[in-house]
């Protein structure tokens, strides 16, 4: 992965000033372990392609046959690699999440309350419209985050985009109160070059919902935003070999942050939505 290098004035956790916010009672630098199902993936280590299907067997894959694997990750013969993870979130709603993807983009404080010991910046690129509801508080969107995943600051771009461009189409999707899905492309927040999409599935079950998530990174996936980005991606797909270790480091970032958003988000979105008028 690119390491990025820090900006002045942006730190991880929590300093006097965050302590103000409205919301700051939900920051909580103390996560779970992770969950039994997490460890044993990453004890199995990789596994073979055929067993976690590329992006063009996504929705066959979420919505239709039977998952091969739901927690794991495999590296691709093209340099790339594919990670997959489950969490349980008691309490939340599938519209919870549409929610949060667009109320927590606009200050560094909320992000942090996802991730306090990797989430250190974010901003959109532009404003998003008022007045949206559901996936149009973020869909059409880009979030220029830095975090780290593992111990590499990352800077990245990441392109909310419509579930259906990523071939999600199910008719589930229409009711938030069953389901929703988070679809992104992922790329670099200072070069103009993506490299992976991500999916977040989160669908309704007996006392809250489940978080199916799946990214896609590198090999095939790596192309330039313009000219210049294009160049660039043509090098990076010949040189840049995500490596186990990478893929082990986006399986754990993920299983530690959704299980702990799911630790606050149904209280923080009762108390937003109430003092705001909104849902």
């Amino acid at each position: 992965m690119k390491r990025s290098k820090p900006v002045a004035g942006r730190y991880l956790g929590y300093r006097e000033a965050d302590h103000q916010q409205p919301f700051a009672r939900f920051f909580n630098p103390v996560m779970a372990p992770l969950a039994d199902h997490v460890c044993a993936a990453l004890d199995r280590g990789g596994v073979p392609e055929a067993l976690m299907p590329g992006l063009e067997g996504a929705a066959e894959n979420l919505f239709g046959a039977p998952p091969l694997l739901e927690d794991g990750f495999v590296l691709t013969e093209d340099g790339g690699m594919r990670v997959s993870i489950r969490t349980a979130m008691p309490g939340v709603t599938p519209a919870m999440i549409d929610w949060w993807f667009g109320w927590h983009g606009d200050a560094a404080a909320k992000y942090k309350l996802w991730h306090p010991q990797a989430h250190v910046h974010v901003a959109w690129r532009d404003r998003p419209p008022t007045g949206a509801r559901g996936r149009g508080l973020y869909v059409g969107q880009t979030s220029v985050v830095d975090e780290y995943i593992g111990s590499d600051l990352i800077r990245g771009a990441i392109q909310f985009v419509p579930p259906a461009s990523l071939g999600f189409t199910d008719p589930s999707l229409a009711d938030d109160s069953r389901a929703t899905i988070v679809c992104a492309r992922l790329g670099l927040g200072d070069a103009p070059v993506d490299i992976g999409f991500l999916a977040h599935h989160v669908r309704a079950v007996p006392g809250g919902s489940e978080m199916r998530s799946r990214f896609w990174m590198g090999g095939r996936h790596v192309a330039g935003r313009n000219l210049a980005g294009g160049l660039a991606a043509t090098l990076a797909r010949r040189v840049l070999k995500l490596t186990e270790g990478d893929a082990r480091a986006l399986l754990v970032h993920c299983a530690q942050e959704m299980p702990h958003l799911a630790g606050f988000l149904p209280t923080l979105h009762e108390e937003q939505t109430r003092a705001s008028g909104s849902d």
